[in-house]
């Protein structure tokens, strides 16, 4: 098993960052740059969970149940993977902090094969900067976009 923790403070509302983490639409390739958009399937959206193929290419992809039930929290948790184990999870808190936000993410994988146990042991190794790279960059599209927390366009 591999687990980081980081924390990233952005001056992006909560609502926006759980808006688009929960965004199933085909816009979500967009909003994330680690999704190749062959890669994404949607299975299922019910009211607080959804159930998605996600991946950027070969074996680095998931079939995962995201669960957004918890106030504040997004989890997303491996059912069928190229890379990791099943039961393996990123778990996102958000909370408001000056205007903005603080977020905690909690990345933890179970390797899958030799490309799983490659990536399970680098990550923590590099002390979780590619999913912070990763989220950051997310949180740059989720500033320039034009979409609300509703999932509205603010363009006039």
């Amino acid at each position: 098993m591999s687990r980081v923790e980081l924390d990233i403070d952005t001056d992006i509302p909560p609502d926006r960052i759980r808006a688009a983490l929960i965004d199933f639409t085909a816009r979500r390739p967009s909003l994330w740059p680690g999704l190749n958009r062959k890669e994404y399937v949607v299975y299922q959206v019910g009211d607080t969970w959804a159930v998605v193929r996600e991946g950027n290419g070969g074996p680095v992809w998931a079939r995962e149940r995201y669960d957004w039930s918890r106030p504040g929290n997004v989890t997303w948790t491996v059912e069928e993977s190229g890379f990791c184990q099943p039961g393996s999870f990123v778990s996102v808190d958000l909370a408001p902090r000056d205007g903005g936000s603080r977020i905690h993410v909690t990345w933890e994988r179970h390797p899958k094969g030799p490309l799983g146990a490659i990536m399970t042991t680098l990550i923590p190794l590099m002390r979780g900067a590619p999913v912070r790279r990763s989220m950051e960059a997310g949180l740059d599209r989720i500033r320039a976009s034009t979409v609300d927390a509703r999932g509205e366009d603010t363009k006039p």
